[in-house]
């Protein structure tokens, strides 16, 4: 009988390939895991609404979100960490004089602090999600925000750095960088959802190709990195699979013994 587990996935370049396809190896996978009893979650950088379809698709209802700050067990919120308002307020007003735009992010929407900029159109577009950010500088007033996006060039975050302690900084696209709460990541979400499930080391895995994933390789003891990872990123986990496009999910699951 195999012992029961629980796996996480992230999504961008490890359950969807480079197109935002899901692969029919990655989707067959999924429900052979869940079949054999296994519990099965996501742990992304996405907001839940641009993740919706495909946990439908996949019949998934588990899911670390916003790098860790909105955590979701079985449908029902386990555990929310939102962004220091003030500090954000600030962010904002300094990115504004850099001309930097920002898109504030809660768990049901997103909008931008611009009423448009090229840097936000190319790189959400990139995520070939059907949403897309519309204007209210003022939608961080009286809500709590679980993500930011910061638009910059790549080395120009770093005096964001420099100067708003409050937040972490990683980097997803040449043009964008999420802002997450100090210390917050998937590992941290994850282990939110372990202690409750009362899953042992052993039997927890994770799968992932992005830096925003080094933290998760790194903690969770049997992690999965993609082919198509960076090298760092490679180097954090136990295990280095196939790449996305070459059934790098089915792959790695046959490799650590769960298929």
């Amino acid at each position: 009988m195999i012992k029961r587990s629980v796996i996480f996935f992230d999504i961008d370049g490890t359950l969807l390939n480079h197109e935002k396809q899901l692969p029919i190896s990655t989707k067959e996978a999924i429900f052979t895991l869940k079949e054999q009893g296994h519990e099965v979650a996501i742990a992304t950088g996405r907001a839940p609404f641009m993740f919706e379809d495909l946990r439908n698709e996949l019949e998934i209802h588990t899911f670390v979100s916003y790098n860790g700050q909105y955590v979701v067990l079985n449908g029902e919120v386990l555990y929310s960490n939102p962004l220091n308002i003030s500090s954000l307020e600030a962010l904002t007003a300094f990115a504004l004089h850099n001309n930097h735009p920002v898109v504030f992010m809660d768990h049901e929407d997103m909008k931008a602090n611009v009423p448009e900029h090229p840097y936000i159109k190319t790189s959400i577009e990139t995520l070939k999600i059907s949403r897309f950010p519309t204007y209210d500088p003022h939608y961080y007033k009286g809500r709590e925000l679980y993500q930011s996006l910061l638009f910059c060039l790549e080395g120009e975050e770093r005096q964001y750095e420099q100067k708003f302690q409050d937040f972490d900084f990683v980097r997803w696209h040449p043009f964008s960088v999420d802002i997450v709460p100090k210390g917050g990541s998937k590992a941290k979400g994850i282990e939110r959802i372990v202690e409750k499930l009362g899953f042992q080391q052993e039997q927890q895995y994770a799968f992932g190709d992005g830096l925003n994933d080094l933290e998760m390789l790194a903690t969770v003891k049997n992690s999965v990195a993609m082919g198509n990872a960076e090298d760092t990123v490679k180097k954090a986990a136990k295990y280095i699979t196939k790449s996305v496009e070459e059934n790098g999910v089915f792959h790695g699951l046959q490799m650590v013994g769960l298929l």
